[in-house]
């Protein structure tokens, strides 16, 4: 199911500021991947640059990293001693991940971690600004309840594909949109946040943590 007309987000996307050519490049190497459709693209690339320019974070935190494309867009609004911290269990693609930040100018600026989320985010002794969820679906409210902690006040979450590609309207039917389904419940009743649903792509769940 597609959300949005594909003829009316092609007019948005037009009056949408460009992308470096690194990132043109691992949305290029992206299309020609069997596993086509984990890629944050780039309309939601240029959402997340855009929300990280006007927060400038210090730190970031993001889990799933797949080739690094949303990395190096989270990257962009960096504070001067800012960092990404991304955590991904297969080594295989956040090692080509690695390649195109070494081509950028972030390259020191992104920390990647291979590794079970679950096991590494308790692990970290950051505060957090901006956290990015983009990893398996069932996990969802597991990641949330692991980085509230580590979020300070003001801070947000984002939680991509929480649309399902509309799934979640018959959530029942698939595994991964239940716990989507159930994942949007427990955003909506946390009484600590005030969120918004944006039908972005796939869906993104935007957070503010609004106390503690």
């Amino acid at each position: 199911m597609r959300i949005i007309n594909e003829t009316i987000e092609g007019y948005a996307v037009s009056f949408t500021s460009g992308e470096s050519e690194i990132l043109k490049r691992i949305r290029k190497e992206n299309a020609g991947r069997k596993d086509i459709g984990m890629l944050s693209g780039f309309y939601q690339g240029r959402f997340l640059a855009f929300i990280s320019k006007i927060m400038r974070p210090r730190r970031i935190l993001e889990i799933g990293t797949y080739l690094g494309y949303s990395a190096l867009c989270l990257a962009e609004g960096l504070s001067e001693d800012g960092k990404v911290i991304t955590i991904d269990i297969n080594a295989e693609t956040q090692q080509k991940a690695r390649v195109y930040w070494q081509e950028s100018e972030f390259s020191d600026k992104i920390e990647a971690l291979v590794g079970d989320a679950t096991q590494i985010i308790p692990t970290l002794n950051e505060v957090f600004d901006i956290v990015f969820i983009d990893a398996d679906k069932e996990n969802y409210s597991t990641y949330y309840d692991l980085v509230f902690p580590k979020l300070r006040v003001g801070g947000v979450i984002l939680a991509d594909n929480v649309l399902w590609s509309g799934k979640v309207l018959d959530f029942a039917s698939d595994k991964d949109a239940t716990a989507l389904h159930r994942f949007n419940q427990k955003v909506q009743s946390d009484w600590r946040t005030s969120n918004i649903l944006l039908t972005i792509r796939d869906g993104l769940m935007l957070i503010r943590k609004e106390k503690s």
